[in-house]
């Protein structure tokens, strides 16, 4: 079993934010603001977000390459990863 996740939120404006974690169902609650302060500034003035696609990745380093390969997707890559599944 993996250690690492790479995950995508869908924010409440539409957004779409890529982050890592190594689990995802706290990662979420802190960007929603039920754990401290410990979301992505960037999603607090989106909230609530929602997870809509998660794969396992094998180390911290391989779950930042992908983190950043999806990053570089456009948009409507993005969504046809949400759609293809890995949730």
């Amino acid at each position: 079993m993996s250690d690492w996740f790479v995950y995508i939120l869908r924010c409440a404006d539409d957004s779409l934010y890529t982050g890592i974690t190594t689990d995802i169902e706290r990662r979420v609650k802190e960007h929603n603001g039920d754990i401290a302060k410990a979301g992505a500034k960037c999603t607090r003035a989106r909230r609530p977000v929602t997870l809509v696609y998660q794969e396992s990745a094998d180390s911290r380093s391989s779950a930042s390459k992908r983190e950043n390969q999806i990053k570089a997707l456009t948009r409507k890559h993005k969504l046809q990863l949400i759609a293809a599944g890995g949730k």
